[in-house]
């Protein structure tokens, strides 16, 4: 293909209940190799506070795995898990909320983010909390619910209160009964623990960028849904602010998995950071942009909001300040894609063969991330070709 062997570093998000960013990348290194075996690849599948972020710092700190059952997105028991991370320091527990209510564990005919709840995710805080953690680092992504932490909250002895003094029920919409917050029967081991979130901080909670007119749609929201999500959730933020003195309507992250972030950081004083902050403190993608010549990434949708703090955009940002070309594998390109091109990716395509089910196509994403990484090395085979004609 070249006059040497190229060195690419692969570097994918994981596509959305259907490919974990380990798997992508085997497949995109599985395409690249079928158009050159020479070629040398280094692969560093990238999480961003989604499905993948706990076993991601575990394998990098060669942490321990525990296992919980807790309450899941629809109230049902799920199987679960945290981490306790290797390394020296504080005693650090590592938690995806998505392991307890990411919306892979809400059945499609189940999706109503009124009803949804992050109980669970508040059951793995007490459990890591029951490890005698010093530290706890939670992840926001791939999440199920638009409940603002309420029951992650309410599972740590929070009381959400309506008027008449009883305890409103779980999901967005019970917010809407929303009278008082009592927070003094919360765990008590919490003040005695940092928390640490990793999450877009590009995200809010409320208004035409919140969390139920950007996410609901996606969530199994109406219309309808939208609008009564979208107040609840306002009454949500005005009842912090009267009564913990917090404003969390347009704080950056605060709209993060569902409102979680606005959960975590006024109802547990938890601290936002940008993921990415987060996540390549234990990740060495730097360090491998330096010996790249070219990079792949990948993400289930390339749109106008991938340069809001999704993985290409990332990656892009990163390999544009070693001079290194980015293209983007992505399972559906959509409205105004176009704009990444100004921030860093070269280009990008569309693994889609034909039209096709959303069914086959979470089936067959392997084959098909594959054959579109194999046709991306074959084309800039063929540009290495022309720049030999021209050269001769």
């Amino acid at each position: 293909m070249s006059e040497r062997a190229l060195t690419v570093v692969i570097a994918p998000s994981g596509f959305k209940e259907s490919l974990s960013a380990e798997e992508v990348a085997d497949a995109i290194a599985e395409g690249v190799r079928a158009a050159d075996p020479r070629v040398r690849i280094i692969r560093v599948p990238l999480v961003d506070g989604g499905e993948g972020f706990t076993r991601a710092l575990i394998n990098a700190t060669d942490g321990v795995i525990k296992h919980r059952t807790v309450t899941g997105p629809v109230g049902q028991p799920v199987e679960s898990h945290f981490g306790i991370l290797g390394g020296d320091g504080p005693k650090t527990a590592v938690i995806e909320m998505a392991a307890a209510a990411g919306l892979r564990l809400v059945p499609r005919d189940k999706r109503n983010p009124l009803l949804t709840t992050t109980y669970g995710v508040g059951e793995l805080i007490r459990a890591a909390l029951d490890e005698g953690v010093e530290r706890i680092l939670i992840g926001c992504g791939d999440s199920g619910t638009s409940d603002g932490g309420a029951g992650m909250a309410q599972a740590l002895g929070a009381r959400l209160l309506r008027a008449d003094g009883s305890e409103i029920g779980r999901g967005c919409g019970a917010l809407a009964l929303l009278e008082k917050i009592d927070l003094s029967g919360l765990d008590p081991r919490l003040k005695r623990v940092k928390i640490d979130v990793a999450c877009n901080i590009h995200n809010v909670l409320t208004g035409a960028n919140g969390v139920a007119r950007v996410f609901g749609p996606q969530k199994g929201a109406t219309p309808g849904m939208v609008e009564q999500m979208e107040m609840a959730l306002m009454r949500y933020a005005r009842i912090i602010w009267r009564d913990l003195r917090v404003c969390v309507k347009r704080m950056p992250g605060g709209g993060a998995s569902g409102g979680l972030g606005a959960g975590l950081h006024a109802l547990l004083g938890a601290t936002l950071h940008p993921r990415y902050e987060i996540v390549m403190q234990y990740l060495e993608l730097d360090r491998h942009l330096r010996e790249a010549d070219l990079v792949i990434t990948a993400e289930g949708g390339l749109d106008f909001q991938t340069p809001r703090g999704k993985i290409p955009a990332e990656v892009a940002a990163r390999a544009r300040r070693y001079g290194v070309p980015v293209i983007a594998v992505a399972g559906t390109v959509g409205q105004d894609a176009r704009v990444n091109y100004e921030h860093g990716i070269a280009a990008y395509t569309s693994v889609l063969q034909r039209p096709c089910t959303l069914d086959e196509a979470f089936q067959r994403a392997y084959e098909w991330v594959a054959m579109s990484s194999e046709n991306i090395m074959r084309m800039i085979g063929v540009g290495w070709m022309m720049r030999a004609v021209a050269r001769a």
